[in-house]
């Protein structure tokens, strides 16, 4: 427990995508994004604006930050992670809970915003090395597992 005169958290909502395709040896690539601020590399995501569903501002933050809209996903149906973590912004903690949703691209071009330094397709496994925070790794897997397991029930 925190005594009085100890900062409470900030808390942010953000929601994003972990965006896929499938390379041409047919493996599953994923979308990570560089950065500016930090250099750490990620998903699409964002502040959830208030009166936004958790998937329309998954949905804008994608357009944003890759120009990617709507119309170039086949978003992964009943597919929904939460991350939770802290972190200090100017001194101040903050708490930040993000939701990811999931999607293969099949349309359109990465065209990354001003936000992000780099982007990149990997496989999963080089992926996890490349990202740098725990919960990103967990919810790349949870997302990879559950593709995998999709494309073998098509079989």
């Amino acid at each position: 427990m925190t005594s009085p005169s100890e900062p409470q958290p900030a808390e942010e909502h953000a929601a994003g995508f972990v965006l896929y395709r499938i390379s041409r040896s047919g493996g599953l690539e994923f979308l990570l994004l560089r950065h500016s601020n930090g250099g750490h590399w990620g998903f699409p995501k964002g502040r959830i604006e208030p009166g936004e569903s958790e998937l329309a501002a998954a949905l804008r933050e994608t357009r944003e930050e890759t120009g990617l809209a709507g119309s170039d996903l086949e978003i992964v149906p009943d597919l929904r992670l939460e991350t939770h973590y802290a972190f200090a912004r100017d001194g101040h903690p903050v708490s930040k809970s993000a939701v990811y949703f999931a999607a293969r691209v099949a349309g359109g071009t990465v065209v990354r915003s001003e936000e992000h330094s780099d982007t990149q397709w990997l496989r999963c496994e080089a992926a996890q090395d490349v990202l740098r925070f725990e919960e990103a790794k967990r919810c790349l897997h949870e997302v990879s597992a559950r593709i995998r397991s999709l494309v073998d029930r098509k079989r």
